[in-house]
């Protein structure tokens, strides 16, 4: 059953012009505590960083999202596709809009350092006493459980967990267009109107036209290009190792007999492990960051030193290398230790294809995650689209990476003379 606003709502969106909210239960989770505080979250983390432009928050993300996802069961809808249950209209909205209302500040290297992760935080906040589960219960007493089992992806009917989680869903097609957005970049945009112009529900999936195809080609080339020339950028990885750098710190000074000079509860239940959803949800990047301009000056010079590190954006420099192995790492290490350098902390050795991130991953072996992109075709068979387009198979699994190692150019430089000469080259001292 629906119960339609008495007048449509409407947010000015620069990603999609306009994003309308026609339902109640929408609105009202909008006006929720829980998903405002989205708005004290960045979409991109430590992004702004590198590029100035990226301040946009997961408030808008998520607001992206749910209309890209409304705008697909719209064409759904008119087009009387009767593969499309219309009864899961509500909860594929709400799961939309709130999919990512589990993230803390700067997620990821929270979730790294703490062993924690945004989905699973997110079902709490849907199912513990918040004002989210409140409006989501007066659907009806179940309906949490429905909107926080599409999220864990344990919801019956597949085709409403593809519209969120997939190789190609309302969340990825979103962040791509509105992060190439704020970043200024051009490598992000691609044909949406097009591709959801050829979406179609066939049986328990969603799946593409066939005719639709460079549509997705253009999508998945958008979304190559974002991730190594945004979401891997080594500046950015920069301010990502020191942000975990300062939390690994923290977290081992809490354990031992350290006394911080100055600290937040929230922050404190999280060294702890201690952390319940009201304490989670009073972290924002507002609180993190006023702490790290605290830490500057604890007596902890390494957390006193990262934390200057990230404030006043004075980030490690680093060198790029084909291959690395146990010798040459020892050697560094021990060069460092020499020098007064810890190398834990000062020394960091990232290969960015090891993070979990694939522009598209073919076929849907055991222990995928997300099922591959199908082609409808003219006789209602199916194909995966990388068997179709050479492009696309090209690009799948493309191993780009390069190691980069993360240093403080400037006490290498100050210590120099002290670097064997392999040391002092490699890293152009």
């Amino acid at each position: 059953m629906r119960h339609d606003l008495a007048e449509e709502k409407v947010f000015k969106d620069p990603v999609h012009k306009y994003i309308y909210v026609q339902d109640q239960i929408i609105w009202n989770l909008i006006n929720t505590k829980e998903f405002q505080r989205l708005r004290r979250i960045r979409q991109l983390g430590t992004s702004y960083l590198t590029f100035h432009g990226a301040e946009h928050s997961r408030f808008s993300h998520s607001l992206g999202v749910y209309e890209i996802t409304r705008k697909i069961i719209s064409q759904f809808e008119r087009n009387k596709y009767p593969d499309w249950p219309e009864e899961e209209r509500l909860v594929s909205l709400c799961a939309s809009l709130l999919h990512d209302v589990g993230h803390g500040p700067f997620s990821h290297s929270i979730e790294d350092v703490f062993d924690t992760h945004h989905e699973e935080w997110t079902c709490r906040i849907i199912m513990e006493d918040t004002e989210i589960n409140e409006v989501l219960r007066s659907v009806s007493e179940d309906f949490p459980a429905k909107v926080a089992s599409v999220i864990c992806k344990t919801y019956p009917q597949p085709i409403v967990i593809s519209l969120v989680s997939s190789q190609m869903d309302a969340d990825r097609m979103d962040y791509l267009l509105r992060d190439a957005y704020y970043t200024g970049v051009n490598y992000g945009t691609f044909d949406l109107d097009r591709i959801l112009r050829v979406l179609r529900p066939y049986r328990d999936k969603i799946v593409v036209k066939e005719s639709g195809m460079h549509a997705v080609e253009d999508y998945l080339m958008s979304r190559y290009q974002m991730y190594w020339q945004v979401y891997f950028h080594p500046v950015t990885r920069s301010s990502e190792i020191i942000l975990r750098q300062i939390f690994r710190r923290a977290k081992e000074l809490y354990a031992g007999t350290y006394t911080f000079q100055y600290m937040m509860e929230p922050l404190d239940k999280l060294l702890s492990n201690n952390l319940d959803v009201a304490a989670y949800l009073q972290l924002d990047e507002a609180l993190v960051q006023t702490v790290f301009s605290q830490w500057m000056n604890e007596q902890d010079q390494l957390l006193a030193n990262l934390c200057q590190r990230f404030i006043d954006r004075a980030l490690y420099k680093y060198v790029t290398v084909e291959q690395m192995d146990e010798s040459l790492n020892a050697q560094i290490r021990a060069n460092f230790e020499k020098i007064g350098l810890h190398p834990d902390y000062h020394l960091e050795i990232d290969y960015p294809f090891d993070l979990p991130y694939h522009v598209y991953r073919p076929g849907n072996s055991e222990g995928e995650e997300k099922a591959p992109i199908l082609l409808l075709g003219s006789k209602d068979q199916l194909e995966d689209i990388s068997g179709k387009s050479d492009i696309i198979r090209s690009i799948a699994g493309l191993h780009r990476g390069k190691y980069h190692l993360y240093y403080p150019e400037e006490e290498l430089l100050k210590h120099n003379n002290q670097l064997d000469d392999e040391i002092r080259q490699l890293f152009n001292v």
